[in-house]
């Protein structure tokens, strides 16, 4: 009897453990999924919105700041409200390194994390959208008037 028991003991947990592992992977793969159709979201509003003008301290819809914009196309494509500057949505957002940078991931920009004056969407291939005194267009983030400091992952 004790036999029998271990045995069904032993294989009931590898059931589970196999269960789980499955599990796991579908969550994986739906993370990337949502990933993918969250940045495809806020990408279209962003689009929009090219060749808008820059005018400090505005948050839309036909003018905007850097994170005036990003705020806005949040807001209209997920939902999400983000702080209002730059610095604060650094605060806000999840901070990825640049291996695990993603579409649709902030782009700060600044002296230093604590000195954090502009910030864009990512968009892939080294550019990021952003709104800056030539108003919103694409840009690489590799442009030499531009600091990276960090980035981070929003929703």
């Amino acid at each position: 009897m004790k036999k029998m028991i271990t045995k069904f003991a032993i294989t009931a947990a590898a059931f589970t453990s196999l269960l789980f592992a499955g599990a796991a992977a579908s969550n994986n793969n739906t993370a990337h999924a949502d990933t993918k159709a969250q940045f495809t979201s806020v990408y279209r509003v962003a689009k929009t919105k090219l060749g808008a003008r820059y005018v400090y301290g505005s948050e839309g819809s036909r003018t905007f700041d850097c994170s005036g914009f990003t705020k806005y196309i949040y807001s209209h494509s997920l939902g999400v409200n983000l702080p209002r500057t730059a610095q604060q949505q650094y605060h806000y957002s999840k901070k990825v390194s640049k291996k695990h940078l993603k579409k649709g991931d902030l782009v700060f920009i600044g002296s230093s994390k604590k000195s954090i004056y502009h910030v864009g969407m990512y968009i892939g291939g080294g550019k990021m959208i952003d709104a800056q005194n030539r108003g919103v267009i694409r840009e690489s983030i590799h442009a030499p008037w531009w600091h990276v400091v960090a980035y981070g992952r929003v929703a």
